[in-house]
């Protein structure tokens, strides 16, 4: 082999790292990804809040009792399904994303399950009545800012009554289901 050839050789081998360069420098000017200014990706959750306390404003014009009176637990026992992706319901099971919700009416909040609640749930204090449910599941993080629960809330009165319903039956000592008051 003469160096003629040799020369050819490393030529081109040459003239092929010098073209896959320019080609990628090319692409990444091209195809140069876009930074994000914070890294994950944004939930719209519609909040909303009344009186300044933070608190979640019940989107229903009657009170939950009232609601309470006509609601079925078998319907709610359906409805809570969409809870099952995070919350267990019966006696004893595991937590998983969200705590167990056996028995969870007129139970502490934040507090015990075995669950590790987020810094605004424990500080929320109080006891899980029918009402905070309601306003609870209307708009989690407009009723406990800064909770961890990424859920936007149920929005029909029935089917939240349903629910609550449903939650209340599921327990070893169910609560008695206020009135409605006049």
């Amino acid at each position: 082999m003469d160096s003629f050839e040799v020369n050819k050789i490393l030529g081109a081998l040459f003239g092929t790292c010098i073209l896959v360069l320019v080609t990628s420098f090319a692409a990444g000017a091209v195809f140069s990804p876009k930074h994000l200014e914070k890294p994950g990706f944004e939930i719209a959750v519609k909040e909303t809040t009344h009186g300044g306390g933070g608190e979640a404003a019940a989107a229903s014009s009657e009170p939950i009792e009232k609601l309470l009176q006509t609601a079925s637990v078998e319907k709610g026992s359906a409805a809570a399904k969409k809870c099952a992706a995070c919350h267990t319901f019966e006696k004893g099971g595991p937590n998983r994303v969200g705590p167990n919700l056996f028995g969870v009416v007129n139970e502490a909040k934040g507090e015990g399950r075995g669950f590790n609640f987020s810094a605004a749930m424990k500080s929320k204090g109080g006891k899980w009545t029918f009402d905070d449910l309601n306003k609870f599941l209307t708009n989690p993080k407009g009723f406990v800012p800064g909770t961890a629960m990424g859920f936007a809330g149920v929005a029909k009165d029935g089917e939240r009554a349903d629910i609550i319903a449903y939650l209340n039956s599921n327990s070893d000592h169910p609560e008695k289901i206020p009135t409605a008051s006049k």
